[in-house]
């Protein structure tokens, strides 16, 4: 199982390295020179090249590459030469310690994602590390909304297999799978935000911070949380439904059922005891599947809500052309995707010893 782990582990490191290239390469051949794109209405020729300059923008793109890498690696090398570019960024690192040599500095330090093009001064790390947790406070309630219901509503359909209630609810299921979650978000707003305000008490946009009026600081706001929780969970909820249901189905045709039946056990014991646990691993699949696409799938969700999370700076940052963050914000979002990836394999080896 450790040799698997091991495994799994340097499998990761080589994704996000080639997502950190891919990254790069889609943001370096798009049209236009970034240095225009932060001084606006302000270029002129002059400010132009100093932009250039500071960020690197008049080197080869091999070299710029290079710098990119070294900025996001947990171990980089620097030049002592003073006019090396790549001595500009290491006053923002986070350094944790350094080894100084007469030719290299070797910097341990956290990964560096660069300057905001426009909040000038403010990092791209910090932007993320304010905006990330509300999107996982808002994709694991919509996930956690969606596995509950969806393993429950799967039970009863096995149990009542081809009843009104299965075909009701398998129904429902394909038309929930079926609504796209911009259209879905704009509707359930309007709904229950505006139209059955005076009875539902919630709001058509809010964050799950506050800032208060009196200026006593920020108020956690949970109601802010239910409709785009729902409006966000439910294509998984259908999922989690129909693969819950097929597999419990499966799973009951299976000869370690039929033994437990025919040792007096009730349906519900062997239902819940002996059939769910090992048809719960197409689920883990789909769960961990969603989950991570729920990070990047917020985007239409948050800006719908006005949810303060790192979709909705994806969305402003787009619109202002704010190519680090855009990047950073890509970058952080696949290497979640990666991780949660992994962790549900590892998952897998605890949950089914038939795997190890």
């Amino acid at each position: 199982m450790l040799k698997a782990i091991a495994y799994k582990l340097a499998y990761t490191l080589l994704v996000v390295w080639g997502v950190s290239t891919l990254v790069f390469c889609l943001f370096s051949i798009l049209p236009g020179d970034p240095s225009r794109m932060m001084l606006g209405q302000r270029d002129n020729e002059q400010m132009r090249l100093t932009i250039q300059k500071k960020y690197g923008f008049d080197k080869p793109l091999l070299q710029q590459y290079a710098y990119f890498i070294n900025d996001l690696v947990p171990i980089s090398i620097h030049s002592t030469n003073p006019d090396d570019f790549s001595n500009l960024a290491k006053h923002a690192y986070s350094v944790v310690g350094s080894i100084h040599t007469k030719k290299f500095d070797v910097v341990l330090k956290a990964p560096y994602l660069r300057e905001s093009f426009v909040r000038k001064g403010v990092s791209v790390s910090s932007i993320i590390a304010n905006t990330l947790p509300n999107t996982f406070v808002l994709a694991l309630t919509s996930m956690s909304f969606a596995l509950v219901l969806g393993i429950s509503f799967g039970l009863v359909c096995a149990l009542y297999e081809h009843k009104f209630i299965d075909q009701f609810l398998s129904s429902t299921a394909v038309f929930g799978m079926a609504l796209p979650s911009f259209f879905s978000a704009i509707i359930i707003a309007w709904l229950f935000g505006y139209v059955y305000q005076k009875h539902t008490g919630l709001s058509m946009t809010g964050s799950l911070y506050a800032v208060d009026d009196y200026g006593s600081g920020e108020t956690l706001i949970l109601k802010n949380l239910v409709l785009p929780a729902f409006t966000l969970g439910i294509r998984p909820l259908a999922v989690v439904l129909q693969l819950t249901r097929n597999s419990i189905l499966d799973t009951l045709q299976e000869d370690y059922i039929r033994t437990a039946r025919a040792k007096g056990l009730s349906n519900f014991r062997v239902l819940i005891f002996h059939a769910l646990p090992n048809a719960l691993n197409p689920v883990i699949t789909a769960a961990s599947s969603w989950l991570a696409s729920m990070l990047a799938g917020a985007v239409f969700v948050e800006f719908i809500f006005g949810w303060n999370g790192i979709g909705k700076e994806i969305v402003y940052a787009l619109d202002y052309l704010d190519l680090p963050l855009v990047m950073g914000a890509v970058l952080t979002l696949s290497i979640c995707f990666v991780f949660i990836t992994i962790f549900t394999d590892i998952l897998y080896y605890i949950l089914d010893p038939r795997i190890k």
